[in-house]
């Protein structure tokens, strides 16, 4: 059945996407904007063998990235943890997917590359 879920299906990775988001607890961090990476990784409701090849049968990852872009840029959250769990239920609304793993980074500690939080989300069951 095409419009059935694959547990293992196929994983299209979106790493390190650059964005901007106001975002922190402190009056500090909330000022200005700050720069965040996502990492997302999402599974397609359908398989790469049944696309043919055609971009219209598979998920567009540019314009993947592009929401993400505009959907974090307009968020203003105290918690990268909300914001990560705002953008994976987001997408799985907004896109024929049946599971993803955002991943959000933000660079606030002088000793440390980056701190980040990671949610797995999957679609409600039709």
């Amino acid at each position: 059945m095409p419009s059935e879920c694959h547990p293992f299906a196929d994983e299209i990775h979106i790493e390190q996407l650059e964005v901007s988001s106001v975002i922190g607890v402190s009056e500090h961090e909330r000022k200005t904007p700050q720069r965040l990476t996502i990492n997302i990784s999402f599974w397609p409701r359908q398989q790469t063998s049944d696309m043919t090849d055609k971009i219209g049968q598979t998920i567009n990852y540019a314009i993947v990235a592009e929401e993400t872009q505009r959907f974090v840029g307009d968020q203003s959250v105290n918690l990268i943890e909300t914001l990560a769990d705002r953008l994976a239920a987001h997408l799985l609304k907004n896109f024929p997917i049946q599971k993803v793993t955002v991943e959000i980074r933000k660079f606030p500690l002088e000793h440390a590359k980056y701190v980040s939080a990671v949610v797995t989300r999957n679609a409600a069951a039709d």
